[in-house]
Formats: structure tokens, sequence, C-alpha cells
């Protein structure tokens, strides 16, 4: 199954989850289809990235990310706070958006985590790293994997993702 196939299946199997105002809210005349959730990711650089604090507060920081498949790479540092908030509550919200008005797209993902060393780093993910980002992130201690578990988009009134 092909990265555009398991993200649109998760998106439709996510609205039919959703309460009715979100429905409403990302109406599906908006919605991105697979391979557009897919040009769209692999067309931006950064994503808002939020995780829970022990305390239960959200922490939210700006992180690269490469997709690999259907899943989510982050570079990370070992220590930081979205390492050791992952390690306690291993589930993150990202958010990818750009534009204003009629002219903004999102796409939201609520995803599992798992925090993985360099050293362990599946093949092709460095690479895929460094074709978009113009080189490896050599501060990286470690990453994450983030599966996505919930899919919503919201695509450009004119529908150019």
């Amino acid at each position: 199954m092909t990265a555009a196939t398991e993200l649109a299946e998760l998106q439709g199997a996510s609205f039919a989850r959703a309460n009715e105002a979100t429905r409403r809210s990302y109406p599906p005349e908006r919605r991105m289809a697979g391979e557009a959730l897919v040009r769209y990711l692999d067309a931006r650089l950064y994503a808002v990235v939020a995780t829970t604090r022990a305390d239960g507060r959200p922490h939210a920081a700006l992180s690269a990310y490469v997709l690999v498949g259907s899943t989510l790479w982050l570079p990370a540092v070992a220590g930081s706070a979205r390492a050791r908030n992952l390690t306690r509550q291993p589930a993150l919200s990202l958010v990818v958006s750009d534009g204003e008005g009629p002219d903004h797209a999102a796409v939201i993902l609520e995803a599992t985590a798992e925090l993985v060393a360099t050293d362990d780093l599946p093949a092709g993910v460095g690479s895929a790293y460094a074709a978009k980002h113009g080189s490896a992130p050599g501060w990286a201690s470690e990453w994450v994997a983030a599966t996505p578990t919930k899919v919503l988009s919201y695509a450009r009134e004119t529908r150019a993702v």
C-alpha cells in the first residue's frame, strides 16, 4: 500500500469517527486526496509539533521533518523537552499549514511516537531527510518516528496544493 493510500484511508476513518462540528469545519470538498496529502507534506520543511509535559501542560515547538512511507521522521536531541515528553507519553500532534484566507491549507496529524537512536535509523530516512533539507542534521542524536493515527486536511479553495 502506498503512503498516499494509507494516509487517504486514515483520513477517511478519522472523519468517520469525527463529530459533526469537525466534519463541518473540514467539508469533504476541501479535504486533500491521498496524493495531494503526500505532495503537500513533501513540499513543506517544518511543522509545529505538540507533546504533553509531565504536569499535563502542552509543549509545542517547530520541527523539521521528512515523510518516508506514511511515517514522519523528526530529528531530535536526546534529553530535550520533546524527547522527555515522548518517553512518558508517546503521542504527538503535528500541524503543517501555510497561506491565509481562502488560500490557506493545512494538514493536522495525531501520531504515536517512538524515539529511535540515530545509529538505529532505518535505511533511507537519513538520505530522504538530506534530499529534502539539503543536509543531514549532524546535531540529531535521535529521531522521532511518528506513525499517524488521525489525519485531517484542508485544501486551498483552488485545490492547488
